[in-house]
């Protein structure tokens, strides 16, 4: 069976319809933050265990970007939301 994401503008669609691009954790340096704050920002990544937050493009529909809540266990999908509503305050980020 495959694995099912339910765009919230699109409704459930097959995960390979989306890209998916890294943690929807990370807080971006200010501009004047050391060189370690960066290097930490750009290349290192955790690798977590069960419930993560993540960006995913909804590549082959919408074109929205979304933040996605899945386990990286069982790659069961908890939670879907617009990313840029999240943002503005539209939804919970």
């Amino acid at each position: 069976m495959a694995s099912l994401i339910s765009c919230p503008h699109c409704g459930a669609r097959p995960k390979e319809e989306f890209s998916i691009r890294g943690d929807a954790g990370l807080i971006r340096p200010a501009p004047d933050a050391g060189a370690d704050a960066w290097f930490d920002y750009v290349y290192l990544r955790d690798n977590p265990r069960g419930r993560h937050s993540e960006f995913w493009h909804h590549s082959s529909g919408c074109r929205r970007w979304l933040i996605v809540e899945r386990d990286t266990v069982t790659h069961a999908v908890h939670g879907v939301r617009d990313a840029a509503l999240s943002k503005l305050g539209g939804e919970p980020a």
